[in-house]
């Protein structure tokens, strides 16, 4: 049975030293959740739109650390703090994952940071 590798992504700093950003398992890598902040100032970047694309970039920077990528995504867990914005995030959602991954969406009170959304992944290598 292989046993959990964590693995370091290069400008996606972890929040603290409680967990690892990407952990590869065999032929399955684990993605922590995103958010969208600004790398200069560590807070949320303005607006939605923003937000989702900076996450899912992370999301794909971590995936490329662990020698997998975007098109390689099997499952997404999207966690939101206003359904309302659905719509806008999924206009940018779209343009990373046209092979439409297995998603779940959750709106939540509060995320870290003040953060406006939080994206983890599952993909395979």
């Amino acid at each position: 049975m292989p046993k959990p590798e964590p693995l370091p992504v290069p400008g996606v700093p972890t929040n603290n030293d409680t967990y690892s950003q990407v952990v590869r398992l065999g032929d399955l890598v684990f993605v922590s959740g995103q958010l969208g902040l600004d790398p200069s100032t560590g807070q949320p970047l303005e607006g939605i739109q923003a937000q989702t694309r900076k996450a899912l970039d992370n999301v794909a920077a971590a995936l490329a650390a662990a020698g997998s990528g975007l098109d390689r995504v099997a499952k997404v867990n999207i966690f939101i703090t206003d359904f309302s914005l659905l719509g806008e995030m999924n206009l940018v959602y779209r343009t990373y994952f046209p092979h439409r991954p297995a998603k779940t969406t959750v709106e939540i009170s509060r995320l870290d940071r003040g953060a406006l959304i939080e994206i983890e992944a599952v993909a395979g290598l």
